[in-house]
């Protein structure tokens, strides 16, 4: 990969990935998110920002590159909300977030107008799980507002999306089913004029235990498409599969941080640029260690 890909204007900012991976800290301002959902839920369902200010500068010192915002859960089976709704969960962070810190703001939606409303506060990024087929005008409102976009791979709207616990999940390789669709949102980003594009798999996203492994392993063949890749790991239901003893129930996300830094790592180590993470500082510490050992 040509360094000039390893800086990603963002707006009037710059994410600079040449001189090594970065750490995007989570916060999903939702109820039903499958790890943190209701973290930062006031009195009669609001949202609490002084609660959520303080989380994510402390994210911040930890070590977090870029605050990844989302109001609307995209775990499997989960239900859509309004525009409006996901505005106000949004929205009000973000310009408070712009007013307490220089850090790079992400907006996590599939929607054209609350990435215009996120973009207007102050975001940077928009994190379109969708890879731009959710919502067609969503290329538009990010070439107009020159926002990086990050691109993932996912086959199905997470409302209609299912748990899957099996090993395979079609005849097609998940390789080049993944790498396919994200070539294809590459092109429908490059027709908009966006060239300021990150890739995800979307691990856990309409996936088996044995594709998000063989995904993980086989990271750096994305590296063809040109692009910096993301790899949101955290405490995702197939590493609780993969560290549950037979005939138990899974591990719930509170007891697979050992697990996601193992995943993090392996990732790192096959060419991930970016992590998105819940836990910042145990990510920081893993990627010291695995830049440490590349020094070598």
């Amino acid at each position: 990969m040509q360094k000039k890909q390893f800086l990603i204007k963002c707006g009037d900012r710059v994410l600079d990935l040449s001189h090594g991976p970065k750490i995007m800290g989570i916060m999903n301002m939702t109820p039903d998110s499958f790890y943190d959902g209701g973290t930062f839920q006031g009195e009669g369902n609001r949202v609490d920002l002084d609660r959520a200010l303080a989380y994510a500068l402390a994210m911040i010192r930890d070590g977090a590159s870029i605050i990844d915002i989302g109001g609307e859960s995209s775990r499997p089976g989960a239900e859509k909300i309004s525009v409006a709704e996901e505005i106000a969960r949004t929205v009000p962070l973000i310009a408070l977030l712009r007013n307490n810190s220089d850090v790079l703001l992400s907006i996590d939606t599939y929607k054209a107008e609350v990435a215009e409303q996120a973009l207007r506060a102050g975001a940077h990024i928009v994190n379109d799980i969708s890879g731009f087929t959710f919502d067609r005008e969503l290329p538009v409102i990010c070439s107009k507002y020159q926002a990086a976009v990050i691109l993932m791979h996912t086959p199905v709207q997470p409302s209609l999306m299912r748990w899957s616990t099996g090993t395979e999940n079609g005849n097609e390789d998940i390789l080049l089913r993944v790498s396919s669709f994200l070539a294809h949102s590459i092109a429908l980003a490059e027709e908009h004029l966006i060239e300021n594009i990150i890739i995800d798999p979307g691990f856990g996203f309409g996936k088996s235990v044995g594709e998000n492994f063989r995904l993980l392993g086989q990271l750096s063949s994305l590296q063809s498409l040109g692009r910096p890749i993301l790899a949101g790991l955290s405490r995702k239901s197939f590493l609780g599969h993969a560290i549950t003893t037979p005939g138990k129930e899974i591990v719930p996300p509170n007891g697979r941080l050992p697990a996601t830094i193992a995943a993090e790592t392996i990732a790192l180590m096959h060419g991930a640029s970016i992590l998105r993470v819940h836990d910042v500082l145990e990510a920081v510490q893993t990627l010291r260690v695995v830049e440490a050992l590349k020094e070598e």
